[in-house]
C-alpha cells in the first residue's frame, strides 16, 4: 500500500532494469556506453546523490554486457554504499593518491563514442580523452533524450502525487488577497504551500501580474498587484524527488471582455493540446494542436514558447512538445501542455497541466479548474 505521503519505495531490481535499459538503449544507439556523473541521472538509474559534487571523481559506467560500475572517492565510498541501488552495482573506490582517470579507463576500453550526462565536469572528460584519444563523448541529451522520458508505475504515483500537492496549492492561493502586495508576496505564499503540501524543493514560483504577465520568465518582483490585473501563475518543485509543474492565470477582479476572450482563447488551446495526446504520435502533434486554436484566433504570433517539456526528477527535461520533434509518444511518458498568449505592455495568460501517456490517451495530473478565477 501507498499513498501520496509514503509512496512505494524503489527498490534495487527497479534500479537495476533501468540500468539494464540504459545500457540496451545506447547499444541501440551505437554508442559503446553511458557515462553519468552526479546528478539527476544518477539519482534515476542508482538512487545515490552525493551530499556534495565536488572535483573528485565520481562516475557510473554502464555498458551492454558489463556490470555497471560506479567508480567514487574513498572517502564517499560508504554513503555510495548505503544507496538502493548499491547491491547492482560494482563499486570502484579510488584514494587521492590514486589516479581516478586510469581506473576509469580500464572500464571504458580503447575506443568507442560515449553517451556523458548533461552536468559532467569538462576537467574530468578531458582528462578521459587525454588517456584515450580515440574515445569520444556526446551529451546524454542528444545521443539518449528519452532515457528518463518513459516513467514506470512508481514513477507515475510519486509524479501524481506532486501534482496534487501543486493542486492543493493552486487553490489554497485563491483564498489569499492579491490586490496591494506585491508579487513576491504572493510567490512566497506559493512557496510556503508547497512545502506545507509536502514539497521538499521549491523550483519556481512565478508570479506576473499586469504587463510583467507577458513576459513568460518573468518570475516575481516588486511591482505591486493592482485590481484590473490579470497574474499568471506558474509555480513547481519536487515532492519524494519528482517534480511538479502548473500554470493557472487569475483576474484581480471582474475582468474586461477582451481578458476574458484571451484567457478562453488559451483554455481551448489547452484542451486542444491535451486531447491529441495519444499513444504513437509525435510530439510536434501536440504543439500543433494548442497553436492550431491559437492562430485560429489571431493571436499565433503572440504564443512564443514550445507547448511542453517533459518532467520527472528534474521539473523540465526531454521530450519537448515543438515542431520539429518527431519523437512518438509512448506510454508512460509525463509532459507539461502550457499553451500561452503574451501581449507585451499589458498582460499574459497560460495554463498549464501534466500529463502522461496511456494506452489509448491521456491522463492529467493536474485537476484544479482551469476557468479564469477572480480574486481579491
Amino acid at each position: 500500500m501507498s499513498s501520496p505521503d509514503q509512496p512505494v519505495p524503489f527498490t534495487a531490481d527497479d534500479y537495476r532494469a533501468r540500468m539494464t535499459r540504459a545500457a540496451e538503449s545506447a547499444d541501440a544507439a551505437g554508442l559503446a556506453g553511458v557515462l553519468v556523473a552526479p546528478g539527476p541521472d544518477l539519482v534515476h538509474l542508482t538512487g545515490y546523490r552525493p551530499t556534495a559534487a565536488t572535483e573528485r571523481l565520481t562516475l557510473l559506467v554502464v555498458r551492454a554486457g558489463h556490470d555497471p560500475v560506479l567508480v567514487v572517492p574513498a572517502l564517499e565510498a560508504a554513503d555510495a554504499e548505503r544507496a538502493v541501488g548499491a547491491p547492482v552495482l560494482t563499486l570502484r573506490d579510488w584514494t587521492d593518491a590514486a589516479d581516478p582517470y586510469a581506473l576509469t579507463a580500464e572500464l571504458l576500453g580503447d575506443k568507442g563514442r560515449f553517451g556523458v550526462s548533461d552536468n559532467a565536469w569538462a576537467l574530468h572528460l578531458l582528462a578521459l580523452q587525454e588517456l584515450l584519444p580515440a574515445t569520444s563523448y556526446a551529451s546524454l541529451t542528444a545521443a539518449l533524450p528519452m532515457l528518463r522520458a518513459v516513467k514506470d508505475a512508481a514513477e507515475l504515483e510519486r509524479l501524481a502525487a506532486a501534482g496534487a500537492a501543486a493542486d492543493a496549492t493552486y487553490e489554497q492561493i485563491l483564498k489569499v488577497r492579491f490586490s496591494g502586495r506585491k508579487e513576491t508576496d504572493v510567490a512566497a505564499d506559493l512557496s510556503a504551500l508547497l512545502v506545507e503540501f509536502g514539497h521538499s524543493q521549491v523550483d519556481f514560483t512565478v508570479v506576473g501580474s499586469g504587463p510583467n504577465g507577458a513576459n513568460p520568465h518573468h518570475e516575481a518582483g516588486d511591482r505591486t498587484i493592482e485590481q484590473g490585473d490579470m497574474v499568471v501563475l506558474d509555480f513547481g518543485g519536487l515532492k519524494h524527488g519528482y517534480g511538479s509543474d502548473t500554470s493557472r492565470t487569475v483576474h484581480v477582479g471582474a475582468p474586461t471582455a477582451e481578458e476574458q476572450r484571451v484567457h478562453d482563447v488559451v483554455r481551448e488551446a489547452q484542451e486542444a493540446g491535451f486531447r491529441a495526446v495519444r499513444p504513437g504520435i509525435a510530439c510536434q502533434e501536440i504543439d500543433r494542436a494548442a497553436r492550431a486554436v491559437v492562430t485560429e484566433f489571431g493571436y499565433g504570433e503572440r504564443f512564443i514558447h514550445r507547448t511542453g517539456h517533459g518532467i520527472g526528477v528534474t521539473t523540465h527535461e526531454p521530450p519537448y512538445m515543438i515542431e520539429g520533434e518527431e519523437q512518438p509518444l509512448v506510454p508512460g511518458m509525463c509532459f507539461s501542455v502550457e499553451p500561452g498568449i503574451y501581449l507585451p505592455g499589458r498582460f499574459g495568460v497560460r495554463i498549464e497541466d501534466i500529463v502522461t501517456v496511456t494506452e489509448d490517451g491521456g491522463r492529467r495530473l493536474n485537476n484544479t479548474p482551469r476557468e479564469l478565477a477572480v480574486v481579491d
